[in-house]
């Protein structure tokens, strides 16, 4: 071979492996290229990301579950309808019908469903009884997503006083102490009622007073005409009163009618 045809030879060569070796690079993969795919690490453009799950290692045992609406302040309902009363807890009443809405109670209500969209994941942390009265689920809250403890979230915030009833006192020491904190600080009811958390609004023009207790003292709820029982909150079961086989009339803000509805509260 003459020097020109090496020459011709050389510059032959390095033009096939440029060709080659141009364009966007490949990624090896080990196997047929035409039978696998490759996934672009998350966060890359055009891939969706998901966070990774929050452990919930942190929290107490209960049951999961979502809710599905709020009630009031401290009463939601949770998936397949069943209604979950916070333990420890009393927010301003706002759904009794002969009476106006009290001081703070919208705020209450809307805090709540603030922390508890519909459709939140949460765990319901139980005390010694399980229900009360009305049926309802007794049940400490926390959201899953971070952990938020809702009862004391809403006792911290000023939003709820502290109501306690035995046997259910697992965090009793813990919310009293929020509350104090809260109060002290002028938070939410404590500076918006005057200093008298729940105190009722005073009532709009052309609004109806609410009814006069018996024996014009204000302190007894009309519902039950044969025994002095203050109105809700906080609500009152059997045991948190003297009373027995006293007349029940509607709307029975304490449920001491229970479910027979024969008139008669505290039966037994």
């Amino acid at each position: 071979m003459s020097v020109r045809q090496a020459v011709a030879a050389s510059l032959s060569l390095v033009l096939i492996v440029t060709g080659c070796t141009s364009g966007v690079p490949v990624r090896s993969t080990g196997v047929d290229s035409t039978s696998t795919t490759v996934t672009a690490p998350a966060g890359e453009e055009g891939v969706p990301t998901t966070d990774p799950p929050r452990s919930t290692a942190g929290l107490p045992v209960g049951d999961d579950t979502r809710v599905e609406s709020v009630v009031d302040g401290d009463t939601i309902v949770i998936t397949g309808g069943t209604r979950v009363r916070l333990i420890g807890i009393d927010t301003p009443e706002t759904k009794d019908p002969r009476k106006p809405v009290q001081c703070f109670g919208l705020e209450a209500a809307a805090y709540t469903a603030s922390l508890l969209a519909v459709g939140t994941a949460v765990r319901l942390v139980y005390d010694v009884e399980r229900l009360d009265r009305y049926g309802r689920t007794l049940a400490y809250v926390y959201r899953l997503s971070d952990g938020i403890f809702v009862n004391a979230a809403l006792v911290a915030d000023g939003y709820a006083q502290v109501a306690t009833f035995p046997p259910n006192v697992a965090h009793t020491e813990e919310l009293t102490q929020l509350a104090g904190m809260a109060r002290e600080e002028g938070r939410g009811l404590w500076s918006a009622c005057g200093g008298e958390a729940g105190a009722p609004e005073p009532p709009s023009a052309g609004t109806a007073p609410p009814p006069v207790a018996r024996g014009g003292s204000g302190s007894c709820d009309p519902s039950y005409p044969d025994a002095c029982i203050p109105s809700a909150p906080p609500d009152l079961d059997c045991g948190d009163i003297a009373e027995r086989r006293f007349r029940v009339l509607p709307p029975d803000p304490h449920g001491f009618d229970g479910r027979d509805g024969d008139g008669l509260g505290c039966e037994s």
